[in-house]
């Protein structure tokens, strides 16, 4: 079925390449248990039953006793910069490297990360180690939690639309083992049971072809044949035509980052109802999303969810009467690592792209959840 959506009178912004990054080691959740030499059956049963087989991690330092030690709020601070960088690293020389370009030839930076809390921010950081140029315009989204990737897209995609020609690059940096509580409560065993550290940068340029013309691409990698770095030639890719969210304010203490004076340190909460309140929510924003744009949800070729847990996906699927096929990329990416926060749906994404099963014409939605508590979704053409 062909879209309403009008033509625009500016280029539409294109995702033309993505990249990731993890930490070098990877751990089952059988070696996590033994690791921190958890016995509770209950924990145990959470770690065991989570869909998630492995997760990279960077893991406390051993102690005395030969058990890892609880690491203090600083030295978590410190994981998270030089960690995050190291992931953002790499994330990005594979990004760029898709379309043959370089650092200096970035024209905006916007970071996202949620696992850690810093002045000056990544985006600043992420200039000076990488050797972007100083006049780069950046912006840092930090503290919006899983939810996040999409809500700077939008603001990525929004300057990329009125810049035309100019690579406009998004890097979400979650070193979630950054934001550990090892208590044995069952409130930290969920948060630490679930979460993987990551990296994800996208790449997104508009192109004068993008405001009317559908990618001729059977895939979304950009990976094609390489121009020369910071040229402006049109490139591969889904177009991304609108954006639609959703707020639930009286579930705003579902999922929360917040101080702990009993550890002295920040501590992530999730509560159990938040797999039903975003599953819930899910049908009306991908409503508002596909509102005037003469496609219905089997119009959709392809779904990109965020890997948020089992519960969460299983939601979302029922609530959006979508297949396990429709999700395999979601559900895989939470089996190979865990929920990666804010750069969950673009390793997702990156499947999907390296699949090469999309073609031209064809509807995808991206969609994240988090904190808030908020669903954000993006509608795409290939």
């Amino acid at each position: 079925m062909l879209s309403n959506i009008a033509a625009p009178s500016r280029p539409l912004p294109r995702i033309t390449a993505v990249g990731t990054g993890v930490p070098p080691h990877s751990y089952s959740q059988e070696e996590l248990l033994e690791i921190f030499r958890v016995d509770d059956p209950l924990i145990r049963s959470l770690y065991l039953n989570s869909a998630i087989e492995r997760r990279h991690l960077t893991l406390p330092p051993v102690g005395p006793d030969g058990a890892r030690r609880q690491e203090s709020q600083g030295e978590l601070l410190r994981k998270h910069v030089d960690s995050g960088l190291d992931m953002a690293r790499t994330a990005i020389a594979e990004c760029l490297g898709k379309i043959g370009a370089a650092p200096e030839d970035v024209s905006y930076l916007c970071c996202v990360s949620s696992t850690g809390f810093i002045t000056p921010g990544f985006s600043a950081k992420v200039i000076k180690e990488l050797g972007f140029d100083t006049s780069c315009s950046r912006l840092d989204v930090v503290g919006m939690g899983c939810n996040a990737g999409l809500n700077a897209l939008n603001a990525v995609s929004g300057w990329a639309g009125a810049n035309p020609g100019k690579i406009a690059l998004m890097v979400c940096i979650e070193a979630c083992s950054a934001a550990y509580v090892f208590d044995g409560t069952m409130r930290t065993s969920v948060v630490n049971s679930l979460f993987g550290d990551g990296a994800a940068a996208v790449a997104v340029t508009a192109d004068a072809a993008s405001s009317s013309q559908p990618s001729e691409a059977s895939g979304a990698s950009g990976s094609g044949e390489p121009g020369p770095a910071g040229a402006s030639a049109p490139a591969e890719g889904p177009v991304v035509l609108k954006f639609a969210s959703r707020i639930v304010p009286e579930a705003s203490e579902a999922m929360r980052y917040e101080w702990d004076d009993d550890h002295g340190k920040f501590s992530f909460f999730l509560d159990r109802e938040i797999p039903y309140v975003v599953g819930a929510h899910a049908e009306e924003t991908v409503g508002a999303l596909l509102e005037g744009t003469g496609l219905r949800r089997s119009d959709i070729a392809h779904w990109v969810v965020h890997s948020g847990g089992k519960k969460v996906i299983d939601s979302v699927r029922v609530n959006l009467r979508l297949t396990r096929h429709d999700l395999r990329h979601t559900t895989g990416v939470l089996a190979d690592h865990g929920n990666l926060s804010s750069g969950s749906f673009l390793f997702s994404y990156r499947r999907l792209s390296e699949e090469g099963v999309t073609a031209p014409g064809d509807h995808g939605v991206l969609m994240t959840m988090g904190p808030g508590s908020t669903v954000e979704t993006a509608l795409l053409r290939w």
